[in-house]
């Protein structure tokens, strides 16, 4: 692998030990990844719910790994910050999926601790701890110390008794750190007596996930969160856009939905400018 991998992986590593929390974008496109570089975000993560939508298919693992890093390789190419990638559950080959990861031009990836599409529940502690074993192997064997942030969707699923989620996300995440995660994920974790304690308890920066609800990230960085990621929200907002559109057009046939907020067509165009 290049030296250009192994120092935006060191870059990107460093940043969720910085003095400001680390806000990471999700993009789903090579458009909006541009979009959110120009804004000045030092890292760019890609979102599996906003790449499927790109794909015309639910989130879930209903695109194959080759589907969504051809995407993030065309992100990485967009930009010149470092980008981390959502490869789901990793797709059933975690070597694989690393490489192409690193092939693709991404430093970092998310791995979730869901059974593929989430019917089946959580996968096994014992088994997601050697997939997280397994996506370090890979990487330090490709010379690349790639970014793993290892997710638990224990709050998101709601798995369990309420009063044991806490609990079970912590056994889970401390198990993800000893194999050599970078960084626990714990979305849908909106309460700041909980953040608290997950942060207390864990030995790993902590991301959550932007969402209604959760503090604002001036008050996440006073609770010790080192990472907010905003998922796919970000491309849901953009899809709401179009669909505004749409109903404006065949209820009113007006166009301000588009009109009053868009981009001039020469700054868009701009922004794609080498």
């Amino acid at each position: 692998m290049t030296p250009d991998l192994q120092a935006k992986a060191r870059i990107l590593l460093a940043l969720h030990h910085g003095d400001r929390i680390l806000i990471l974008p999700n993009a789903w496109d090579a458009g909006s990844a541009r979009v959110f570089a120009a804004a000045g975000f030092p890292a760019i993560a890609t979102t599996s719910a906003g790449v499927a939508f790109t794909y015309g298919k639910p989130d879930g693992q209903r695109i194959s790994a080759g589907e969504m890093l051809s995407v993030v390789g065309r992100i990485a190419s967009a930009v010149t910050v470092p980008v981390t990638a959502d490869v789901e559950a990793g797709y059933g080959d975690i070597s694989g999926t690393v490489r192409g990861v690193l092939d693709a031009g991404a430093v970092g990836m998310n791995l979730e601790d869901m059974d593929g599409d989430g019917s089946a529940g959580l996968t096994p502690l014992a088994e997601q701890v050697e997939r997280v074993k397994a996506v370090r192997t890979a990487s330090d064997s490709l010379g690349v110390h790639i970014v793993l942030n290892a997710r638990t969707d224990v709050f998101l699923a709601g798995i369990g008794d309420p009063a044991q989620r806490l609990p079970l996300a912590i056994e889970r995440l401390r198990a993800y750190a000893e194999a050599g995660a970078d960084c626990l994920f714990v979305p849908a974790v909106k309460d700041e007596d909980v953040i608290r304690e997950l942060v207390q308890a864990l030995p790993k920066p902590v991301n959550l996930l932007a969402a209604a609800g959760l503090p604002p990230v001036g008050r996440l960085r006073e609770l010790g969160v080192a990472r907010v990621s905003t998922g796919s929200g970000p491309a849901r907002a953009a899809l709401s856009v179009a669909q505004a559109v749409a109903d404006q057009l065949l209820s009113t046939g007006e166009y301000s939905v588009f009109t009053e907020c868009s981009l001039s067509y020469a700054a868009a165009n701009q922004l794609f400018e080498r």
